[in-house]
């Protein structure tokens, strides 16, 4: 409930005021963000947060529920009375204002940001934050940090809890980078700062502050599983029943499907998984969704999912086209195995977005009498592809084909 003194605000300022708060709490704000906590009516925040900025609220103290409230309704529903949410540092790197400026105008809040966590680790270590990678692993999967994984390269990564650093030093022995050099540092900021550094292999740090953040110096041994950019991955490195895509092949049909930022692939009879999780490496705003009705295979997806570092890959079991009902509308399709099934490509056509793009690759007669069809009646382009390997023939080596393949490529004209 509002506080008999609150008055709903009428002016058309901003009702809400977002600020990043650090290790520092007050001492670290501006004059402008200790004005916006101490004039709301509501405050919202973490325990800790709200224990930092205590001496400034006026208003009333409102902890996050738990289970925390993802889509902030308890704020929203509090529209027209001055609210401040405090945030860890800077609110839009992955932080709540993200999640409120979607729901919200530009002129529904101002924001006081704080240095991020990433910037502090930065700083405290003399790193270039522009030629580094960094990773929010804070409530995600430890398995996102794989891509990232490249000799000589380096990486600051956001951790859960006190538990976070050990585990991804644990994941990166078991993934052939154990002697990676491991920094953690804890609380920065504050008074409880303190920085140790260790090889991933001998981690045994105890005692770690939950607030921390890890920041990896990558090196590899030879049996590291290191994820190339590009398109085309080994085919060994997927888990696979032989039902996958080829590399030379995957290669050529993920140029064909032209990724761009932010973009949704349905991968229809998926086999692997391995369109829909190269599709996913190439940025990490890019969605993915595997159709497969095969249990063993939908399993194996989902493995390989975790093992390529992009389990928000979006499995659904079942049989296209009954499948394919009520998904979201795909910027791109693939069709491989279960292509020729009824319905199937006129499905596929209907729900592609105006501007699409479908590839579909056919390796049997039936399939590629359907993809000539729709040449026929709809356009695009076919190619054929082949591919030859030497392999050995007796004490020699010889050319040996695998079967061809025919690709049909069509882009869905715009309304």
């Amino acid at each position: 409930m509002a506080p008999e003194s609150s008055t709903p605000l009428l002016n058309g300022q901003p009702w809400l005021s977002i600020v990043g708060i650090g290790e520092d709490g007050l001492a670290g704000l501006g004059e402008l963000a200790r004005q916006a906590i101490t004039e709301a009516d509501f405050v919202f925040g973490g325990k800790r947060h709200l224990e930092l900025a205590g001496t400034a609220i006026r208003g009333e103290s409102k902890p996050w529920p738990q289970p925390f409230d993802s889509a902030m309704q308890a704020v929203l529903t509090l529209k027209g009375y001055k609210v401040c949410v405090l945030a860890s540092g800077d609110p839009f790197f992955f932080g709540v204002g993200v999640t409120l400026a979607r729901q919200l105008s530009k002129q529904d809040y101002r924001v006081y940001p704080a240095p991020s966590a990433f910037s502090l680790a930065a700083s405290r270590l003399g790193w270039a934050l522009q030629e580094i990678e960094t990773v929010s692993l804070h409530g995600r999967a430890l398995d996102l940090i794989r891509p990232l994984l490249h000799p000589g390269r380096k990486v600051i990564a956001l951790t859960s809890d006190a538990d976070g650093p050990a585990q991804l030093a644990k994941l990166l022995t078991k993934t052939g980078f154990g002697s990676s050099r491991l920094t953690v540092l804890e609380a920065l900021g504050g008074t409880r700062e303190a920085i140790r550094s260790t090889l991933a292999r001998d981690f045994s740090l105890s005692e770690v502050d939950p607030l921390n953040v890890v920041a990896l110096e990558v090196q590899s041994e030879a049996t590291a599983r290191v994820l190339p950019l590009g398109f085309g991955l080994p085919d060994d490195l997927f888990e696979h029943d032989g039902q996958i895509t080829k590399r030379e092949i995957r290669a050529v049909t993920l140029s064909a499907l032209a990724p761009r930022r932010g973009e949704l692939l349905w991968d229809i009879g998926a086999g692997s998984g391995s369109i829909g999780i190269e599709w996913m490496l190439a940025h990490p705003s890019m969605q993915a969704m595997a159709i497969e009705h095969r249990s063993e295979r939908a399993a194996r997806i989902r493995r390989n999912a975790q093992n390529f570092g992009v389990p928000a890959l979006q499995l659904i079991e079942g049989r296209a086209p009954d499948a394919l009902a009520g998904l979201p509308e795909p910027d791109a399709i693939f069709i491989g195995g279960g292509g020729s099934g009824d319905g199937v490509l006129q499905a596929a056509l209907t729900a592609l977005k105006p501007g699409g793009r479908l590839v579909a690759n056919a390796v049997t007669l039936e399939m590629e009498q359907i993809l000539l069809n729709a040449h026929s009646q709809w356009g695009g382009s076919l190619t054929r592809l082949s591919i030859d390997r030497a392999e050995p023939v007796g004490r020699m080596t010889g050319w040996r084909p695998a079967m061809p393949v025919t690709q049909w490529i069509f882009s869905k004209p715009e309304d």
